[in-house]
């Protein structure tokens, strides 16, 4: 299923003891840059993460946002310093002494001395956390293919019509070209009595000269692969992998014939569809910047 580049996914658990948020969105890119923001605890988890987008994702500029809340009590533990509490104490007695001083320190005014206690973040099982992040992880991802399949299915659409209309376009090329031939053997005809007078000329000749020009401004080849390259492309549109590259290889390559076909024209008529070729090609282009 063709997919849109644009897209979007979120999904939250929340329990007793931790809360955990996942948001993706995404926009056009050549390749896959992933940017992951979250908190630093969860860090280790980076490879991980990474590997399980890539599963879902491969291609676009995502933006990944996760938030991590940790209410369970066990998540910090209270530190006791007790030597830097000893070292407190040395200096403080030492200044009694020196200045004459009242030593009336009490352990409640001690502990509140810079580190001697200290909350400090518990260790966390890597394992746990990403049982209880993987959950929200996917359903993110889930989501978030899910809204990029929805809008591929908008661009599919339209990309069908706009080939339906460039397919029609290379019919109008190839039915006008045959009437270049015949217009021009007029001319030449109606040229060559006009400077000879009533000399006579071999038709051979005439026939010979028609035959070069026709060679000439011949598109046979060019509207064949154009019409290749369509059906080709809506082919592409119904495969279910990753298509967006080999679509914008086609239609360069769509665009070279159109290019020919209008270096090759002499015919106003011909070179006014060779220019409308191009431009529909350049909007389907366009599109196909948006797949995946």
């Amino acid at each position: 299923m063709i997919k849109s580049m644009t897209g979007f996914g979120r999904a939250e658990v929340i329990t007793n003891e931790r809360k955990i948020t996942v948001e993706l969105k995404s926009v056009n890119h050549r390749y896959l840059d992933l940017s992951i923001k979250m908190p630093r605890k969860l860090n280790f988890l980076e490879g991980a993460i990474r590997n399980l987008l890539k599963t879902y994702i491969q291609r676009g500029k995502v933006d990944v946002f996760i938030t991590y809340e940790d209410y369970s009590l066990n998540c910090v533990a209270l530190k006791y310093n007790k030597e830097l509490a000893k070292e407190y104490l040395t200096y403080i007695r030492e200044m009694a002494e020196e200045f004459g001083l009242e030593n009336d320190i009490k352990a409640s005014t001690l502990s509140r001395y810079p580190e001697v206690l200290s909350m400090e973040e518990q260790s966390l099982d890597e394992d746990e956390l990403w049982g209880f992040l993987e959950g929200p992880l996917r359903e993110a991802c889930e989501k978030f293919v899910a809204t990029r399949e929805r809008e591929g299915e908008h661009l599919k659409r339209d990309l069908i019509e706009k080939l339906n209309g460039l397919d029609e376009k290379v019919r109008q090329v190839e039915e006008r070209s045959p009437e270049v031939v015949d217009i021009y053997r007029e001319k030449l005809e109606a040229k060559v009595h006009e400077l000879l007078a009533d000399s006579q000329i071999e038709d051979s000749r005439i026939a010979a000269e028609v035959v070069l020009f026709s060679d000439k401004i011949c598109n046979d080849e060019e509207t064949v692969r154009l019409h290749s390259h369509i059906q080709g492309m809506k082919k592409m549109l119904e495969e279910k992998e990753s298509v967006g590259r080999k679509l914008d290889f086609m239609a360069q390559e769509m665009n070279r014939e159109a290019n020919t076909i209008l270096s090759k024209s002499s015919d106003l008529i011909v070179s006014d569809i060779a220019i409308d070729l191009k431009t529909e090609i350049e909007k389907i282009r366009e599109q196909i910047q948006n797949i995946e």
